[in-house]
């Protein structure tokens, strides 16, 4: 069993996730192997907030190259957690805002 934190492993900041906050929309990077049940647990858990719906991006890792030397970046895999309408708001994001 994964503890809360091997599952969520850091924020998203980025514009369009910025956007996402005014409806309850919070991005974060995952754990390759989290199932939408793990996130949403872990999320509840990490942050005492309820969980709505969960949706999941798998990002490919992307061909990279530094002078000579090539190689592929390492896959990883993102959250887009919706809250309920009744839920409190993730403070960490709000600061950002």
């Amino acid at each position: 069993m994964k503890f809360a934190q091997d599952i969520v492993l850091a924020p998203v900041i980025t514009e369009n996730s910025m956007a996402g906050i005014a409806d309850k929309k919070y991005t974060f990077k995952v754990a390759t192997d989290a199932t939408k049940i793990d996130i949403a647990n872990a999320v509840e858990e990490l942050f005492g907030v309820k969980v709505a719906k969960v949706n999941t991006i798998s990002v490919r890792g992307r061909y990279r190259r530094q002078g000579m030397h090539a190689g592929y970046t390492a896959k990883s895999k993102k959250a887009i957690v919706t809250l309920t309408a009744d839920s409190k708001e993730i403070e960490f994001f709000n600061s950002m805002v």
